[in-house]
């Protein structure tokens, strides 16, 4: 029999739930809910290790390299989440921010048997893309030791990329192997292994903090706006216009008149409105503060050249 200290976190019962087939529904909710309020306070623990990991990832993107997430089973579909929505919210190019799961693309809907127990297949899918010495690769497990991640983190070693380790157990084999471990102790889940529960949740909410805060150091963000959004559909292109009037106190008619000459880039229709200047110009300013809409309207303006064009 294996001894309760031999088992991680994740896989241990919990004795608050030991009755959870038992419990009225209301119960069991709570039950669950009481349980979900561990998670924040747990991912506080790691804040400084967070903070630490983010600053590898803003060194990467900063000089031409990505952000890559690898993972199997839950912890590589929350990867593969976090990096697909940073194409619409923050403009990225799909290519930055990479997530890759074990099986490929298919695991994403159903569970592929034994793509995770491949530390040659997580070291193949980096190759793949040519992962190099400007990457920061983010290997994301519950348990800690996943094969296909583990193989994963020692090829992105051997190149030279930054390595970072996501689990919910502490002292974990991925996190001996990284730069930075991200170790997040919930507690055991309420039904027993299942790590797509606090595990999962805690992922999540770590995996928004590094591509969030990465991105507000990139200047992407102008105060809490997202000002790099890219309209694809009818309620961004909706949110493109209250994110142009919040920044610039502008009218509805004037943002939209200036998403429609900036292209319905948000963050250029800022800098028009708040240099008073055409969309050229607001984009030669956006370059020169790299990116930054407070620096960029904190320019002084030339009165030789082409500011102060738009009426």
């Amino acid at each position: 029999m294996t001894s309760a200290s031999a088992v991680g976190t994740t896989e241990r019962r919990n004795p608050a739930t030991q009755n959870l087939d038992r419990l009225p529904l209301p119960a069991l909710l709570r039950t669950m809910n009481d349980e979900d309020h561990r998670v924040p306070n747990a991912v506080a623990a790691a804040l400084p290790a967070i903070a630490d990991a983010t600053e590898l990832i803003v060194d990467s993107l900063r000089t031409g390299g990505r952000l890559i997430y690898t993972g199997a089973g839950t912890s590589g579909r929350l990867g593969v989440l976090d990096a697909a929505e940073c194409v619409p919210t923050f403009g990225t190019s799909p290519e930055q921010v990479v997530g890759l799961i074990a099986g490929g693309p298919e695991a994403m809907f159903r569970a592929i048997e034994g793509a995770e127990d491949s530390p040659t297949q997580g070291a193949q899918d980096l190759a793949d893309i040519d992962v190099d010495q400007r990457d920061t690769v983010v290997g994301i497990a519950a348990s800690g030791r996943t094969p296909y991640v583990l193989g994963a983190l020692e090829h992105a070693r051997s190149v030279g990329a930054s390595t970072v380790a996501v689990s919910c157990n502490p002292d974990s084999a991925i996190g001996r192997l990284a730069q930075i471990a991200i170790e997040v102790d919930n507690g055991p889940e309420v039904l027993t292994g299942s790590t797509r529960m606090k595990a999962g949740t805690s992922q999540k909410i770590i995996l928004n903090m590094l591509s969030t805060a990465a991105m507000v150091r990139l200047g992407k963000v102008y105060g809490n706006l997202m000002v790099d959004v890219v309209p694809t559909n009818a309620k961004l292109r909706e949110r493109a216009v209250r994110i142009v009037t919040e920044a610039t106190q502008c009218s509805d008619a004037d943002a939209r008149a200036a998403l429609e000459a900036s292209d319905n880039h948000a963050k250029t229709a800022i800098v028009m409105l708040l240099c008073n200047v055409d969309a050229d110009t607001a984009r030669q300013r956006l370059a020169a503060a790299d990116g930054f809409v407070g620096q960029a309207a904190a320019t002084p303006m030339n009165p030789d050249g082409p500011e102060g064009t738009q009426s």
